[in-house]
């Protein structure tokens, strides 16, 4: 009796066992109160809001689930019912979904609507970096882009193919983003032959194949066969060089060696640690330029150098131009503080006399030589507009917010201090300040990217100068009108009028040319005078289009 009960009873536990499993639990917050929405506005920086119509489809669920307990203590993923107790709030934030909706919100505001794929990938990745760029692997054009996102992938991917091409990228650098296009396109054409694959080894997850391939920097090209890696590609950046080398796949032709300044005949002196105070000292004028054979300046400066130096000799002006290697000659880099290339110094009577860097150009550099005198001293730096007298409030990380919440017209002007268009800017910004500061509703502001580039990054600037206008900090949008003080004035007199901060109509191609030097000697040609004007003449035509743009 006992028997028989027994696996009966061990059978019951199991299944006992298998109906107690506990799913994974859900981080998602359900909302429905305008409170609890404003307290989270208020404490959370980063939330992805699901505005749904009833019953959401398992699907989104799911991920959403998924998403929410990756991203755990990184970003806030909120669910609301716009037809059960959250229909008030949903009305209130104007979300009308059809079945369902993805909001996001960033530093307590409406950031964007939700628009890639909704994977759990795609929704970490997004939520990771907001603002950043569409990934490759969702760009419609990398569609023939064999994209790896894991080691465990680029193993299959090793064993799959017997050979292919692999981009290793990070997303933030630059090249990368210029050659994405061009890489896409070969991929595009070679995609029935050849195999293009890309890895974003700048994951943490891929350190180790950042590693293993010794990817030092990007793009880096590596050409795979056999599971291993082949040829590094070191082609040309665009889709007929990468087209090419995969038809016929080899290594890289070597470059023929650049001969050295120094072998090369010229009335250049170059000296060395042994030999440079010995001729110093037999030579009472002398000029030397510190440079290194891979500096682009100094390789744009040498032909200068050495037909200054054949007219000097030519003239029997009084004085030596010599060159000094100091990337082999340390201790002479050393001795006299070279820190960029290239460094002039000029030497009288054995002995540094002072610098003369700002002479590039032979004729200058000739001029120099007749007369040695030393060059006036730099003008000071430019003080920093946040110390300049102005109706312009200047903001930092820590008022940002604060101020602006307090105030219903603000206009705010993101700028580097390097950057012309922000210089010619500048006193017209001013000027508007000045003609609204005894309004207490209206404020002129200013932010330093440089100083603040986080602030910056929240507030999407992507060059400079940047303006927006924000009205008690939570409704802000993009001023891009003209940027004359009469712009600005405009503007802020009535910058809730929807047509406000509009860009500006183009300038005619009278007015783009009216400043530069012969303009008046100009004939601009349109389709209607084009060829009459053409009839029975030798005509220079340059064709161009009128573009603005940011620093």
């Amino acid at each position: 009796m006992n028997i028989s009960i027994y696996p009966c009873f061990v059978l019951l536990l199991v299944f006992g066992r298998e109906g107690l499993a506990s799913k994974p639990q859900s981080f998602v917050e359900t909302v429905s109160d305008s409170k609890d929405w404003k307290k989270i506005l208020r404490t959370r920086t980063n939330v992805l809001v699901l505005y749904t119509k009833g019953k959401v489809k398992n699907e989104i669920a799911s991920v959403f689930a998924d998403v929410s307990r990756e991203l755990r203590g990184t970003a806030t993923l909120i669910q609301i019912d716009c037809v059960g107790e959250g229909k008030k709030l949903c009305k209130k934030n104007r979300v009308e979904p059809i079945s369902y909706i993805l909001k996001h919100y960033k530093d307590g505001d409406f950031h964007k609507d939700y628009d890639r794929k909704e994977t759990v990938q795609s929704m970490v990745t997004f939520l990771r970096d907001p603002s950043g760029d569409l990934p490759w692997d969702e760009d419609p054009n990398g569609e023939d882009v064999t994209h790896i996102n894991d080691i465990q992938s680029l193993n299959k991917l090793l064993k799959r193919e017997k050979s292919f091409m692999m981009m290793f990228y990070a997303p933030w650098c630059g090249f990368c983003k210029r050659l994405k296009p061009d890489y896409s396109s070969a991929a595009t054409e070679l995609k029935t032959t050849h195999v293009l694959a890309a890895m974003d080894v700048n994951k943490p997850e891929n350190a180790q194949a950042r590693i293993k391939y010794n990817i030092t920097g990007f793009p880096t090209l590596i050409y795979f066969e056999n599971g291993a890696p082949k040829y590094t590609y070191e082609g040309e950046n665009n889709k007929a060089g990468i087209v090419s080398f995969m038809k016929e796949p080899g290594p890289a032709q070597e470059k023929p060696k650049e001969d050295l300044w120094s072998d090369v005949p010229s009335d250049v002196v170059h000296l060395t640690d042994s030999t440079f105070h010995t001729f110093l000292k037999t030579h009472s004028s002398v000029m030397v330029m510190f440079y290194a054979p891979w500096c682009g300046h100094c390789k744009k400066m040498k032909p200068e150098f050495t037909s200054a130096a054949a007219t000097l000799k030519e003239k029997s002006i009084n004085g030596k131009l010599a060159a000094v290697d100091a990337t082999k000659e340390k201790k002479l880099g050393s001795e006299f503080g070279v820190k960029g290339y290239p460094t002039l110094k000029y030497f009288k009577d054995g002995e540094f006399a002072f610098d003369v860097s700002s002479l590039r150009e032979k004729d200058k550099i000739v001029e120099f030589m007749l007369n040695p005198k030393e060059p006036p001293p730099p003008p000071p730096p430019e003080k920093p507009w946040s110390e300049i007298d102005s109706a312009v409030v200047h903001l930092d990380e820590e008022n940002f917010k604060q101020f602006l919440k307090k105030k219903k017209h603000v206009l705010v002007m993101f700028y580097a201090p390097w950057c012309g268009h922000c210089k010619k800017a500048k006193p017209e910004f001013i000027s508007a300040a000045e003609h609204f500061a005894d309004d207490p509703k209206v404020e002129f502001a200013a932010i330093d990217c440089t100083l603040y580039q986080q602030l910056c990054s929240l507030n999407d600037v992507r060059g400079y100068p940047t303006f927006k206008y924000f009205n008690y900090y939570k409704n802000t949008k993009p001023y891009n009108g003209g940027r004359t003080e009469t712009d600005f004035v405009s503007f802020m007199s009535d910058p809730e009028n929807p047509l406000s901060g509009s860009p500006p109509p183009p300038p005619s191609p009278e007015e783009e040319w009216n400043s530069l030097a012969g303009s008046e000697y100009l004939q601009h040609l349109t389709a209607a005078t084009f060829d009459s004007f053409l009839q029975n003449k030798v005509v220079l035509v340059m064709v161009h289009s009128l573009q603005s743009y940011e620093e």
